[in-house]
This record gives C-alpha cells, structure tokens and sequence, in this order.
C-alpha cells in the first residue's frame, strides 16, 4: 500500500492511475452488458439476479437479502423483479414468518435462460478479459482487486471519514 505523506488530495500520477482503472472497468462493464445482451438477450441486471438466485440455498432469497447481494437499492430491485416475473424467469412468495418481505425464487424457465446466458458470458469473459492478460497479469489483477475490496470492507464504505 503506497501513502502521500501528509497530503489529503491525490498527486496526479495517483489521479491517473484511478483514472485509468475506473474508466477500464466502465468500458469493460459496457462491452460485457452489451455483447451478453446481443448473445443472449439478457441484461446484466437480469444476470445479476439470475446468478445471485442461482448460488442462494435452494435457489431462492428474500428481496432484502438479494438487494444485499447484488448491490441495489430495494426499490430498484423490485422493479426489475416486476419485469422478470412477467418474462416467467423469477417467482415472488410471501414469507410466512412475516408479511414484510417476500421470498425470491429463480423459476426453471429462469434457470434455463441462465445456463444459455452464462456460457454466453464466459465466452465475452475469455475474449474481452482473459485473453488480454498473461497469467502474471491476470495474478495482479486479483491481487489488486483483493486488496481494494479489503480496505474498503474495513472502512466499512466509509470515504467521508476525515483522516
């Protein structure tokens, strides 16, 4: 991990490296959406979803509990859900233990859609990420990525925070 000092703004070779990273991942991100879309016809959200649903015991969560997983306000994520439940891909049940919340299932119609999706998104995966990099490469890559995922876990999120 490299400090500045005292110095609370980045310096500009600091600025240019997240410049660089952040503007990769987002065309990275863009190219994915957008090839997963043309292959498979579905979205990111909705492969978002699918694979939370998909990994969860049982295949199904409760919304807050898939909110959580996939990093959505819950009013967007129930949105989205209204739309995969008209497509048959997702299923909505109330929980018995409450009237709050409801339990997300992945449908087998959703499940299919999901298999046919993934081999599409391995194949964006293969072409546009890990043919770029050599093995050293794609090391430093998880390596970093690991790295900035732990320091932000133990700040809790937290970039307000006065140092």
């Amino acid at each position: 991990m490299t400090t500045s000092g005292t110095r609370k703004t980045p310096t500009s070779t600091e600025l240019a490296a997240w410049r660089e990273y952040i503007e990769a991942a987002e065309e990275m991100r863009r190219a994915v959406s957008s090839a997963m879309q043309d292959q498979s016809g579905v979205s990111s959200g909705d492969y978002s979803v699918l694979l939370a649903l998909s990994e969860a015991d049982g295949h199904r969560l409760r919304s807050s509990a898939l909110a959580d997983d996939i990093g959505w306000e819950r009013s967007r994520l129930s949105h989205h859900l209204g739309r995969m439940e008209k497509r048959g891909l997702v299923a909505r049940d109330r929980c018995g233990e409450d009237n709050r919340g409801a339990w997300i299932a992945i449908t087998a119609e959703g499940s299919s859609l999901f298999r046919t999706a993934s081999a599409a998104h391995f194949r964006v995966i293969r072409r546009l990420f890990v043919d770029a990099l050599d093995d050293g490469e794609l090391e430093g890559v998880r390596a970093v990525s690991a790295a900035l995922r732990r320091h932000v876990r133990s700040t809790g999120g937290n970039a307000s925070q006065d140092d």
